[in-house]
């Protein structure tokens, strides 16, 4: 017999951002009430891998002196990273740009063309996480104009998510059983989940900063890696039973 769904909504720490919610609607079948149940964890584990950016800028009275100049720059720059181990593999072009650079001058009060600017910016995987203060001081000393990250992020992150995933079913069980407590019923079957992962590890917005020529000598940047999280998002639906009379 189809009976109408009976939903309780376990809110508080059991709630997790709607977007990961976006799971068709079924028609249930059950006997009994019906719980819901919206259930997210998280790991945090230390990360194994940091991102970076790295760019030369050049400017030049023509384009193609800008860009020449520009290619060679950024040739050593890609050169002194192969040179520290890092494999090309980890080694991806982001981004070439050229412009005119124009100015406006106050006094004629008109536009002046002040010639072009050239830039080429590539982003490098770290797998050596203690390493990366080490990097950006030789990027800087290799000709890099700008730098950006690091980001730190888990390749590998299954082994977490299985844990999570443990952590939010074990989560749910308990919480439906408490429901089951208060209501008078006996047990729970489980009629449909849904799941949701979440992204492997903190990737913030990296923050950029301009090199130059003093800051080759100053000694290599401390960097902290913390820690970075990685979760799972999942959805039940219990129906409530009670036992057989004997």
């Amino acid at each position: 017999m189809k009976r109408p769904v009976l939903a309780l909504a376990a809110a508080g720490a059991l709630t997790f951002p709607v977007a990961s919610l976006a799971a068709a609607e079924i028609d249930i079948k059950a006997e009994g009430p019906v719980v819901e149940l919206s259930v997210f964890e998280s790991i945090s584990v230390v990360p194994d891998i940091a991102t970076i950016g790295a760019g030369v800028t050049t400017e030049a009275p023509t384009a193609t002196e800008a860009l020449s100049q520009n290619s060679a720059e950024m040739t050593k720059v890609v050169a002194r990273l192969k040179a520290m181990g890092i494999a090309e593999k980890d080694i991806q072009t982001t981004g070439i740009s050229l412009n005119a650079r124009y100015d406006y001058d106050q006094a004629s009060q008109r536009t002046v063309f002040r010639g072009y600017q050239a830039s080429n910016r590539v982003s490098v995987i770290l797998r050596k996480i203690a390493d990366t203060g080490k990097v950006l001081d030789a990027l800087v000393a290799a000709g890099a104009t700008d730098l950006n990250g690091p980001a730190f992020s888990i390749e590998n992150d299954e082994a977490a998510k299985e844990e999570a995933r443990k952590r939010a079913i074990a989560r749910a069980q308990a919480r439906v059983k408490a429901y089951a407590d208060l209501f008078g019923y006996d047990s729970a079957k489980v009629l449909w989940i849904s799941e949701s992962i979440e992204g492997r590890g903190a990737m913030p917005e990296m923050a950029m900063m301009k090199a130059d020529a003093g800051m080759v000598a100053a000694a290599p940047p401390p960097v902290q890696s913390g820690m970075v999280s990685t979760g799972i998002a999942l959805s039940f639906k219990f129906e409530l039973l009670k036992d057989a009379a004997p």
